[in-house]
């Protein structure tokens, strides 16, 4: 087992004593690194008194609004039967598993028939690193491009997510690096939301799928995720 899986498992046993605080503070650390002194937006703590309650004054409202704006990134048909969500973690390496192996080929296979829609959640729960790689996602969908830097944040997991590194991936997708950068700090909101609705739904490691209802933990085979599919497709249609 590699140093980075058992990080991995350590840090999911350890889960109850890992959520909650260490994210705000590492949500506030990637907005101050990514938004010039906090300038932007709200410290990360406020943001999530804004998610449940209600958004405060200034930059608050801005990320609010934004995050609303912006919504889950999702791939397929908004018709589709079948949906699956994923929880996932751009510093996992299991996600990084599922993503390089198995979502290709539900793409080539559900996605592209018309049979599934992919969203995406996001839970950076192991560090510091998975809040600046989630945040810079948002960045990359603000663009339009989600997918292609999501994929590319799971191509490049070994080198790690220094803020420099993610610019570098930035270049690599063809953002326009200055707007990246300039919305680095925007959507802390969204994916401390994201973060909090998986806590509440009690998910407990990434990744984790939920299709059409069923939870799916960890880097299933892809005959595990085919089956779920197909019998969700099925149910969908006895229902319609």
């Amino acid at each position: 087992m590699s140093d980075t899986d058992k990080d991995e498992r350590g840090a999911w046993r350890a889960w109850p004593l890992f959520v909650g605080l260490p994210l705000i503070v590492a949500l506030a650390v990637a907005a101050v690194l990514f938004s010039g002194g906090g300038e932007r937006s709200q410290s990360a703590g406020q943001e999530r008194q804004a998610a449940e309650e209600e958004p405060s004054e200034g930059g608050g409202q801005e990320a609010a609004r934004g995050a609303a704006e912006l919504g889950h990134p999702s791939l397929g048909s908004e018709d589709a039967p079948v949906v699956m969500i994923e929880y996932g973690d751009f510093r996992c390496s299991f996600c990084g598993k599922f993503a390089r192996e198995t979502e290709p080929k539900l793409v080539d296979k559900y996605v592209e028939s018309g049979t599934l829609r992919m969203e995406w959640r996001d839970f950076p729960y192991l560090g510091r690193e998975s809040v600046g790689a989630a945040l810079a996602a948002r960045a990359a969908q603000e663009q339009g491009k989600f997918w292609e830097y999501h994929d590319l944040l799971y191509e490049n997991q070994s080198g790690g997510f220094s803020d420099e590194r993610l610019v570098e991936l930035a270049r690599e997708a063809h953002l326009d690096v200055e707007e990246f950068e300039a919305d680095l700090g925007r959507h802390e909101g969204a994916v401390a939301r994201d973060f909090q609705e998986g806590q509440r739904i009690g998910i407990t490691g990434t990744p984790t799928f939920v299709i059409n209802g069923e939870v799916l933990a960890g880097a299933q085979p892809l005959e595990v995720f085919e089956d779920a599919i197909e019998r969700a497709k099925r149910e969908a249609e006895r229902d319609t």
